[in-house]
């Protein structure tokens, strides 16, 4: 699909929002994507996983992990069209883990994947989680990439939509100085 198209879905299905928004990573920003929205449609969410699945189809994954909350959804959907099993890593006293019986057995190959990266914390860790139990990392996919290249990752990255959307330190935050009405979409609350 073209940047246009991709575009194009998260507008139509309200998942790009304007506003002022307080991010997972405490950032300020005027623009915040809502994966939600877009991925509750089956079929859009079809398309977008579609673009992951393909970038890493050759290298044979066996799990797709992602991130909770925001991440679950992507690795169901990516995993199902790589033939793989998905599972989600959560935090459990602030930090990523494997629970419910998840496991990622040494060997196998691992695709970790998230809905949107900002400051790609979330993502390392659970990078950091599956080469502590064993896995090889094969790369990393996203459907939204915010990070305006000041995120990299020791191995191949892919992302569906890149978009430059200004952060801003609260206490620089322009949007504060306005008293513009803060909303805290995130996770992580």
């Amino acid at each position: 699909m073209t940047k246009e198209e991709i575009l194009a879905i998260f507008q139509e299905t309200g998942a790009l929002l304007d506003g002022h928004f307080q991010l997972t990573s405490g950032l300020h920003s005027a623009q915040y994507f809502q994966c939600a929205l877009v991925l509750q449609d089956p079929i859009q969410a079809q398309k977008l996983c579609w673009e992951i699945a393909c970038k890493y189809m050759s290298e044979k994954i066996d799990v797709v992990v992602g991130p909770a909350i925001g991440g679950i959804v992507v690795a169901q959907e990516v995993a199902r069209l790589l033939s793989a099993r998905a599972i989600f890593a959560e935090r459990e006293d602030g930090k990523m883990t494997l629970r419910r019986g998840f496991q990622v057995k040494p060997g196998e190959k691992v695709l970790v994947v998230e809905d949107v990266v900002t400051t790609g914390g979330s993502i390392k860790e659970v990078i950091d989680l599956v080469r502590k139990e064993g896995g090889e990392v094969k790369g990393a996919g996203f459907l939204v990439n915010r990070s305006q290249g000041k995120v990299t990752f020791d191995l191949p990255v892919f992302s569906v939509f890149e978009m430059d959307v200004i952060t801003y330190d609260p206490k620089e935050c322009p949007l504060c100085e306005k008293r513009t009405p803060l909303t805290k979409p995130g996770s992580r609350k």
